[in-house]
């Protein structure tokens, strides 16, 4: 007869997303696992696989979670730019109200992993080449509403803020001062004008 889990997968993915996100991969240890989770080594093996799956498990989360709120708040009814520009100025805001100095853990993903996992770098561009797409097609519709100049090219808008958001969150682990972040989003807001 099987035994009954004695946790919460979901929970323990969760915890294990956070300690991974805080400190990257290199550095947790399967014992940091083990005694963060709160679980057996062998229930983690058994339930997660390795410790590289457990990482691409917490990797896939993030994502699932973290692009559902701003495809939906992009895709939104009505005028495009101000959504748009709410999304791009949350990013510095989130990056300055985060105490930890974590970062996207997407971005710490690419950094440390992306050039020698395929398996990372494969998730780290499908979430970027999402992150376009959304930002994309608010922008073609913010041109379709008359929003943002005919002349303005929404597919190098969209590469430029993809590339400025991205960098924000890399400055945001290192060493998040405002005025050099909040600088930065006035002028990839120009960029709508």
């Amino acid at each position: 007869m099987a035994r009954t889990k004695e946790f919460d997968p979901d929970r323990v993915l969760q915890r294990a997303m956070e300690l991974f996100w805080e400190r990257g991969y290199e550095a947790t240890s399967m014992a940091d696992l083990v005694t963060h989770l709160g679980i057996g080594r062998a229930s983690l093996y058994s339930t997660f696989g390795s410790k590289h799956d457990l990482y691409l498990a917490a990797l896939r989360r993030y994502l699932r979670h973290s692009e559902a709120g701003f495809v939906s708040a992009l895709a939104q009814p009505g005028p495009a730019l101000p959504a748009l520009r709410a999304f791009v100025q949350s990013w510095v805001t989130e990056a300055l109200t985060d105490p930890q100095h974590r970062g996207c853990f997407v971005v710490n993903a690419a950094v440390e992993l992306s050039g020698r996992d395929s398996e990372v770098a494969r998730q780290v561009e499908a979430s970027w080449s999402v992150v376009e797409t959304a930002v994309l097609s608010s922008l073609l519709r913010a041109q379709a509403q008359g929003e943002l100049a005919a002349d303005k090219d929404p597919h190098e808008i969209a590469h430029f803020l993809l590339v400025v958001m991205q960098g924000v969150r890399v400055i945001a682990r290192a060493a998040p001062e405002a005025a050099r972040l909040e600088a930065t989003a006035r002028l990839a807001l120009a960029a709508l004008e």
